[in-house]
């Protein structure tokens, strides 16, 4: 499984051999979900147990001739060490079938293995048993196993004794019906033809015939998978080919993996009671089952996430929109990860965890993501805010507060602007979006605003011609909105006569508004020179007055 990042998107990239590998590994590892206690009749007396609190009563003895005493040594006989003639001692049999003592053993540890779960610590350990169970002194009941027709028997166990002195054995009553517990025993088939040798426990209390055909279920399950999963291409393959779209065909290209392992998980749910594994084992391999068929349906969801995506970005409405794009890249890596959160709780909860508590502690773990990841997740939150409004779009010339630049790149984190001194500017798109944005590339057409001033000589014939020359002159340009054209004498200031000109020019660059604003400027100096005036040019009058100066001749007041 390699989770990739590909053009700003989360790939998940799982190679169904990896998957059908993973399919056998947890096949063959039943113990990761299969209690390791015994069936039948365990024991927690060799586990480690804490401490005695000296303020607690003291641990009941057990006498060495008490039902807990006698099940224990007919579990380490019978299940542990396969001494099934030595557990036959545990068995109340008739004279006459003290032969068949051994034979019994081996059935009745397969019957209490298939249906029956004792705590052999919580058997009485006094010598005469439990009195307060409403049953005869000297018989203590163990349980109920199924009968084979619907019903229930229970099992007893009595006190007896022999030569060695006094134990407790199971009753002649449970004895007697050994056989047809057995012979309703799913696996009694198994067990009858299997060597004696290939019924010995295993690691995690599997047999060992069990686990030798554990990696021959996986082979044909898989290759039971391959098989049903080419054929289940090739229908869909046919079907597809009479529809109209291609959404279809790239989604079966895509998960053309997945319905290999999904054939493969329902070939080895089919399989495995053939394994005829214990109830304990058989529900943990079963729940690991569970597991991968949710890993499974993440990794075809996942892999849908791209087929869609990809199918609406090749819409003409985000094909040519960048902002389009942008905003399904976010929704596409958000579905996944909500897919990919989904995915691990389902699975848990198909495992038998408590997905409760997994939900409380992804509540916990989001807050703490929420603290520690507060500018990250407000950055991605102001991606898809200027996704959604689009306020300017790759390529675009903006001014955004004190700078001017044109956009690079829109990210998932931030945006790049280049500025006309060729220097990049990052910003974080969690404060960009707050921010006052100007698009000029959004522009249907650019103002072209000029004042230019006559000289005073200018007459109001001349003033008259370069007012309609120029007017005529802008409206003769294709490229000058005919709706507003304005050419105005606007001012008579002490050095000049002052005219504005107003027009709109219907270009979207700025490089054509410079070349047309050129051609219009040009016009208007050729309009006023050919009107036989001019410029005018800025002048400054400066009067000097000296009061020692000498007067006119005569002002003098001598003769």
């Amino acid at each position: 499984m390699v989770l990739a990042e590909c053009g700003g998107a989360f790939v998940l990239r799982v190679p169904a051999r990896a998957l059908g590998l993973g399919v056998a590994v947890v096949l063959c590892l039943p113990s990761a979900a299969a209690p390791q206690p015994l069936s039948g009749l365990r024991s927690t007396q060799t586990e480690a147990r804490p401490a005695q609190d000296p303020s607690s009563p003291p641990p009941v003895v057990e006498a060495p001739d008490s039902p807990r005493a006698s099940l224990r040594a007919f579990a380490e006989l019978a299940m542990r060490k396969g001494d099934y003639a030595g557990a036959a001692r545990y068995l109340s049999l008739p004279a006459g079938e003290l032969e068949r003592g051994a034979d019994l053993a081996r059935q009745l540890r397969a019957v209490l293995e298939r249906h029956l779960d004792i705590d052999v610590d919580v058997i009485s350990p006094n010598a005469g048993g439990d009195t307060s169970d409403g049953l005869p002194t000297g018989v203590d009941r163990l349980g109920d196993v199924p009968d084979g027709r619907g019903g229930r028997d229970p099992v007893f166990v009595v006190r007896a004794r022999d030569a060695s002195g006094t134990f407790w054995a199971f009753s002649p009553q449970t004895v007697s019906r050994i056989p047809g517990w057995y012979d309703a025993l799913p696996d009694r088939w198994v067990r009858e033809w299997m060597p004696q040798q290939w019924q010995h426990r295993g690691p995690s209390g599997l047999l060992l015939w069990q686990w030798a055909a554990l990696p021959v279920l996986v082979v044909f399950a898989l290759a039971i998978g391959r098989v049903l999963g080419a054929i289940t291409r090739r229908l869909l393959r046919r079907a597809f080919s009479h529809t109209q779209v291609e959404w279809d065909d790239q989604l079966l290209a895509q998960t053309s993996g997945v319905l290999a392992v999904f054939w493969a998980l329902v070939a080895a749910t089919v399989l495995l009671p053939w394994l005829a594994l214990l109830p304990g084992a058989y529900q943990g391999v079963r729940s690991v089952l569970g597991g991968l068929a949710a890993v499974t349906a993440l990794w075809a969801l996942w892999r849908g996430v791209d087929v869609w995506a990809a199918h609406v970005t090749s819409r003409s409405w985000a094909a040519n929109n960048p902002s389009a794009r942008s905003l399904l890249s976010v929704v596409r890596n958000l579905a996944k990860v909500l897919i990919a959160i989904s995915g691990v709780i389902a699975t848990l909860g198909v495992l038998g965890y408590p997905v409760a508590n997994v939900l409380a502690g992804l509540g916990i773990g989001g807050i703490a993501l929420a603290f520690g990841a507060q500018k990250t997740i407000e950055n991605l939150f102001g991606s898809i805010a200027l996704a959604a409004d689009q306020p300017f779009h790759v390529g675009d010339l903006v001014r955004i507060e004190d700078f001017t630049g044109t956009v690079e790149r829109i990210g998932m984190r931030s945006t790049q602007i280049r500025t006309p001194d060729r220097t990049l500017i990052t910003m974080p798109n969690g404060k960009l979006s707050e921010l006052r944005i100007e698009d000029f590339s959004a522009r249907d057409r650019i103002r072209f605003f000029a004042t230019f001033h006559l000289a005073h000589g200018t007459s109001e014939a001349q003033l008259l011609r370069i007012l309609l020359d120029i007017d005529s002159l802008l409206r003769a340009d294709i490229k000058v909105w005919p709706d507003v054209v304005q050419v105005k004498l606007v001012g008579l200031s002490p050095a000049s006569l002052d005219v504005e000109v107003l027009c709109w020019f219907r270009t979207r660059s700025v490089e054509e508004f410079s070349e047309l604003r050129q051609t219009a400027l040009l016009g208007i100096v050729r309009v006023v020179l050919e009107a036989g005036t001019h410029f005018a040019v800025p002048t400054q009058t400066v009067q000097v007055t000296r009061d020692d100066l000498p007067g006119p001749p005569g002002a003098s007041g001598h003769g």
